[in-house]
């Protein structure tokens, strides 16, 4: 399986990436800001996790080994569940920081420059997450949309910064001032609890796919294909086995015949089972699928 495509989008991806860190890194730091460091934590966790995809999607065109002779397949949920656990705990641990912040007086913040700090890190961010959205699209790719995802997650953890900020500056020298050292704690929960299902939906997702847990889709597609199948020669029963990891979708069919069934020879086999993948549209190279007709009830 070819993956160049998506190697050069990630390889691009964690370049800026590691740009967009050392800003969120630098800025909070300037200004005093933990929403605007938490930023750049964010996506420091991201590179490393691209790093991770980067190095799966090199095994994953190997398609297999001597040691892994099913592929590389398994990884590409194992990446995408451990992603989605470590984005998960810094969300975590973000909330605990603006809870210490809320009740301990909060913290001042430059307003001024952490705005336009935090608009050019939206800005960047959002950017990037259209762009590879565009090339997951293209590419079919699990791991360019886990990208994609950490990318509209920081988009929008420095959208809420700037607007935090905006009303810091409409705050300020008024009435209600003295609110403004909570407003980056503040802030900070509110993303935290905003972006934690994210990752928690993801990984969960994921960690189906690793338990092999059947993906509901195939598995009724399967059963609705084999039961008219059956039926239509006479067969007398069938079972089916699925499962997705990755990119990856593993069928294995057993069909139950009469033992006086007469199949033919080895090419009218073939014509049978070449007519099961037709209508499961499974001759693409992300289906593994196996096929076999017997009379024994013991080896369906």
């Amino acid at each position: 399986m070819d993956t160049a495509r998506e190697q050069r989008v990630l390889k691009f991806s964690i370049g800026v990436t590691m740009a967009v860190s050392a800003i969120g890194f630098i800025g909070g730091l300037l200004v005093g800001s933990q929403a605007i460091l938490f930023d750049g934590v964010y996506s420091l966790v991201d590179v490393a996790l691209t790093l991770v995809a980067l190095s799966v999607l090199r095994l994953v065109a190997r398609e297999e080994s001597p040691r892994f002779q099913y592929g590389y397949w398994h990884l590409e949920p194992m990446v995408e569940a451990l992603g989605g656990a470590i984005l998960s705990l810094a969300c975590i641990y973000a909330l605990a920081n603006s809870v210490i912040g809320l009740t301990t007086g909060g913290h001042e913040v430059k307003a001024g420059p952490a705005l336009l700090w935090a608009a050019l890190l939206c800005v960047s961010n959002l950017a990037m997450a259209a762009f590879v959205r565009t090339r997951a699209m293209q590419l079919h790719s699990a791991l360019l949309w886990l990208d994609v995802r950490a990318w509209l997650l920081s988009g929008m953890m420095s959208l809420a910064v700037v607007l935090a900020f905006a009303i810091a500056l409409l705050l300020r020298d008024g009435a209600h001032a003295h609110w403004i050292p909570y407003l980056d704690p503040l802030v900070l929960a509110a993303i935290s609890v905003a972006v934690l299902p994210v990752p928690l939906r993801s990984a969960w997702k994921a960690m189906r796919e690793v338990l092999q847990v059947a993906p509901d889709a195939l598995d009724a597609r399967v059963q609705a294909v084999m039961k008219d199948f059956v039926a239509e020669h006479g067969y007398l029963d069938f079972t089916s086995h699925v499962a997705k990891m990755g990119r990856m979708r593993f069928v294995e069919i057993h069909i139950l015949t009469h033992p006086e069934t007469v199949i033919g020879n080895i090419g009218n086999v073939d014509r049978l089972r070449d007519e099961i993948a037709e209508r499961l549209d499974a001759r693409g190279s992300e289906f593994w699928l196996t096929i076999d007709f017997t009379a024994d009830p013991a080896w369906t």
